[in-house]
């Protein structure tokens, strides 16, 4: 399944990025986001923050087991959020998300949802959404 969704907001025009705000995991990847998107590409917010509430839906929000990407009014989820959130890195990140498109779905998202399983386990659990230093502002719409 390659999007799962429509909405229909002026919340951003650029690309979002929901993440789950207290995963460890979640935070890293935010974090190597950041590190290769100097041109601010992505825009970031927590699952549990209002701009989740506003643009996607609340049975997602609520399944903080999932990275949610909406482009364009698109919403993908899991690996095919991971393959689209490459694809707008550009360069060579957007071939890295081509590639990873190109695995079948079932295999894609069953090493997803495993890492999924045990995230808190390997990488930990905040006790409070992910803030952004002074820097990231920009960047982070909640």
């Amino acid at each position: 399944m390659s999007a799962i969704g429509q909405f229909n907001s002026g919340t951003s025009n650029f690309p979002v990025v929901f993440f789950d705000g207290v995963c460890g995991l979640c935070s890293h990847s935010v974090n190597w986001l950041l590190a290769r998107d100097p041109e601010h590409r992505l825009r970031f917010a927590p699952l549990q923050g209002a701009t989740a509430a506003a643009m996607i839906s609340s049975d997602l929000r609520d399944r903080l087991d999932t990275l949610v990407f909406v482009r364009n009014g698109t919403t993908y989820i899991r690996t095919a959020a991971v393959s689209r959130i490459l694809m707008a890195l550009g360069g060579r990140w957007q071939m890295v998300g081509a590639m990873l498109w190109l695995i079948p779905f079932p295999v894609r998202d069953l090493g997803y949802r495993l890492v999924s399983r045990f995230r808190y386990r390997m990488f930990g659990k905040h006790d409070a959404c992910r803030l952004p230093t002074p820097a990231e502002r920009a960047v982070f719409l909640d």
